[in-house]
């Protein structure tokens, strides 16, 4: 964990907040597969023997130990999941507050606040803070973007075995260059998202 990544965890306690979730997504710009979302409520006061950052700057041996970690230590941990169709019918936006409004509603225990990676919830009167690059900032965030990249990064790796010509395995669904000629040669399937450019071949 970084230095300070406790600082708004602290301000809400200070607030009089006792139940704080974390909530991050992951796949927004994928061009294939679901996009997830997580919500993390940590036991604040105590230490964690795993790194905790913002997901994107951990190595994947250091995200599959910290996912294992707040799965099997967090005080409460959930996921939402939405599919590719939802994405591109209602777009990225939307789906991606349905994911978290899902996270959210999925924790064993309902929090009193939560800290959102820059975007508000919509549909829940739970109070909270929308933080901009918040898994950076917030070590509840962060636990979050965690959860949702290593779930959906298995998700992907799953899809790969019956969908090898894309190469999820590694890309993770990404719009890599092996992705595009394989979108090109093979066409796209019914997990990708048609409304992004460079997947449909119309």
């Amino acid at each position: 964990m970084m230095p300070g990544m406790m600082s708004f965890e602290e301000k809400c306690v200070k607030e009089g907040y006792r139940i704080i979730a974390g909530v991050d997504e992951a796949g927004r710009g994928s061009f294939a597969g679901p996009l997830t979302a997580a919500a993390v409520i940590l036991y604040l006061n105590k230490k964690l023997p795993v790194k905790i950052d913002d997901s994107k700057k951990l190595r994947d041996k250091e995200r599959r130990s910290a996912f294992s970690y707040i799965l099997s230590e967090a005080r409460a941990c959930s996921v939402g999941v939405v599919d590719q169709e939802t994405v591109d019918r209602e777009g990225v936006g939307n789906a991606v507050k349905k994911a978290m409004w899902q996270a959210v509603n999925s924790l064993s225990i309902t929090p009193d606040m939560l800290l959102v990676d820059a975007v508000t919830i919509e549909g829940t009167k739970i109070p909270q803070k929308a933080l901009i690059k918040g898994d950076a900032l917030s070590v509840s965030i962060a636990a979050a973007s965690i959860v949702a990249k290593v779930f959906r990064d298995k998700l992907m790796a799953y899809y790969h075995r019956f969908y090898p010509v894309y190469d999820w395995q590694s890309n993770k669904g990404y719009g890599t260059e092996k992705h595009r000629w394989a979108i090109k040669k093979y066409g796209p399937c019914f997990l990708h998202r048609f409304s992004f450019r460079g997947v449909s071949i119309d």
